[in-house]
């Protein structure tokens, strides 16, 4: 009886480890197909489609007769036009027309007008596409007969030319998404790049010169590492060189507060009306609307041009933080004005242009990136049809969630790990246990027969 037994629990035993075995085959099968190719793109925002769309028509078309695109209200590109023949082609297109009076050639010709014009602190223009002008902005500190002066340019040009005056100050947001401290100031970490061979934490040019030291804490206990290149004014980007040389864990990751963040998996370039996301540590988390770009600002400390201009608010503090749309990175935080009671402007440098001059690249999630480690230059977005539209302006989302730590992989996120089903680690596991028990059952039974025969014959020989 008690052999019976013996031979019921050995069965048993080797039934499950043969089950096991095929149970993680078919687990390492399936998440070897699901895992993405090498070759596939990265995910871009519903809005790059639109935007693209318009971007390739105005491109064909060209700047003499067209005046800008952008995305509507429902999602879908709008061409402004000069001239009915041009709003059909464009309608053809699968795309949305607007007739203006002014071309792009036009709108153009008056912004070099009012950069050749002496320079006044505390403006800013851009291109108004949806309204076919070109809006003037001054803050507070731009005195009466300043304005006059430039008020008079802007007649000189012509009626497309809208002066506003502006509430609180253009500045750039010195202090912000992870803080990063110098003797200069404080500043946001925006984006994590790399030149292939050291890593780099891409943010404002103006929160520091080459040479700047950074610190993750006020207590200078922790250096992050230095500046080693900065573009201010002019542009408004820098890099500062990890120290070790590698961002670690969650490079691929921006925080958007309360231990929470969004996984980057790509750079691309707003477009006009796109709905847009922003990071920092002085007012966390805040979205809005891009409404102009080639925005040029005029700061106390020179100008900036090629900015990209949003009704995102922001606070000293919130520099150099990271702008981004659904995972994809579109730009790091300069300066503007108001504050996130009352509003205001904000710009931001483009990721793009900083990625092209710096020749490095982003660290995006390796998972996205199809192998290794992930790296995204500033080449273009994947073209789009002529018919391809973008969700509403209104849906767009920050992105993926992912937690925001300060390094390494905690117990949760490693178990999770483990458990999830897209992985090939939990198959191999249980491939190794069930082949781990098989050889065990193998062998006690050896063991068992060995013993077996020893009593055999020692009893037959006395």
């Amino acid at each position: 009886m008690r052999h019976a037994r013996r031979r019921m629990v050995r069965r048993v035993a080797r039934l499950a480890a043969v089950g096991g075995l095929l149970l993680g085959g078919a687990m390492v099968t399936r998440a070897v197909a699901s895992e993405p190719s090498g070759t596939a793109q990265l995910p871009r925002t519903t809005a790059a489609s639109a935007a693209q769309t318009g971007s390739a028509l105005v491109s064909e078309l060209g700047t003499s007769r067209t005046a800008g695109t952008w995305i509507a209200a429902d999602g879908k590109p709008v061409v402004a036009v000069t001239d009915a023949e041009t709003a059909s082609e464009v309608r053809d297109a699968g795309a949305k027309a607007k007739v203006v009076p002014y071309s792009m050639d036009d709108l153009k010709s008056a912004t070099a007008a009012l950069r050749s014009a002496p320079r006044v602190a505390g403006t800013a223009w851009a291109v108004d596409y949806r309204t076919n002008e070109v809006i003037v902005r001054g803050d507070s500190t731009v005195s009466a007969s300043d304005w006059s002066t430039l008020t008079q340019v802007a007649e000189n040009i012509g009626g497309f030319v809208r002066m506003e005056r502006s509430e609180g100050t253009f500045t750039t947001r010195l202090n912000g998404a992870q803080p990063i401290l110098s003797t200069g100031g404080r500043c946001s970490a925006g984006f994590n790049v790399t030149d292939g061979q050291n890593d780099f934490i891409l943010t404002a040019g103006h929160c520091g010169g080459t040479g700047s030291v950074w610190f993750a804490d006020n207590r200078a206990r922790t250096q992050l590492g230095a500046t080693t290149v900065q573009n201010f004014p002019g542009a408004d980007f820098s890099l500062i060189r990890y120290d070790g040389g590698k961002a670690g864990d969650g490079a691929d990751i921006v925080a958007i507060g309360d231990g929470n963040g969004v996984r980057i998996t790509g750079a691309a370039d707003p477009a006009v009306g796109q709905r847009v996301f922003r990071s920092g540590s002085t007012t966390g988390l805040r979205d809005g609307t891009v409404t102009a770009l080639d925005a040029t600002v005029n700061y106390p400390e020179g100008t900036v041009t090629g900015l990209i201009e949003t009704d995102v608010c922001a606070e000293p503090g919130d520099s150099g933080g990271p702008m981004f749309s659904e995972g994809v990175a579109l730009g790091v935080t300069s300066g503007g004005s108001g504050d996130c009671t009352t509003g205001g402007t904000t710009f931001f440098q483009p990721v793009t242009k900083a990625l092209g001059e710096l020749n490095v690249q982003l660290i995006v999630s390796a998972q996205q990136a199809g192998s290794g480690q992930g790296r995204q230059s500033a080449s273009p977005a994947p073209t789009a049809t002529a018919s391809a539209a973008a969700a509403a302006p209104g849906a767009a989302s920050p992105g993926s969630a992912a937690p925001a730590t300060e390094g390494g992989t905690n117990g949760a996120e490693l178990l999770t790990r483990l458990t999830d089903a897209r992985n090939i680690g939990p198959g191999l596991l249980v491939v190794g246990g069930s082949l781990i028990a098989l050889v065990a059952t193998r062998y006690i039974r050896t063991e068992q027969d060995r013993k077996a025969y020893q009593r055999y014959y020692s009893t037959t020989w006395g």
